[in-house]
């Protein structure tokens, strides 16, 4: 991985929890931590980033032809997109 090309949501997440085991464990410096930590904030920002665009790609999957939610058969926005 390049400094141009960012992680996939995979990749950031698992950066993310391993972030989080070096820092519980407690035994960095704080000039570490916190090094670890701004990097840490980094990838959560990334992963939230990546997880609402996903989220809109999904309602606009979910959206009819007028732009209106599609609806279930009681009225109510359909939560799957494809019955099984």
């Amino acid at each position: 991985m390049t400094e141009t090309t960012a992680p996939t949501f995979e990749e950031a997440l698992r950066q993310l929890e391993e972030i989080v085991q070096r820092l519980e464990k407690g035994e960095l410096t704080l000039e570490e931590s916190l090094a670890l930590y701004e990097e840490g904030i980094r990838l959560s920002r990334l992963c939230h980033a990546k997880l609402e665009e996903a989220e809109g790609k999904i309602e606009m999957l979910m959206k009819n032809a007028k732009g209106g939610p599609v609806l279930d058969a009681s009225g109510n926005p359909k939560k799957v997109p494809f019955a099984p």
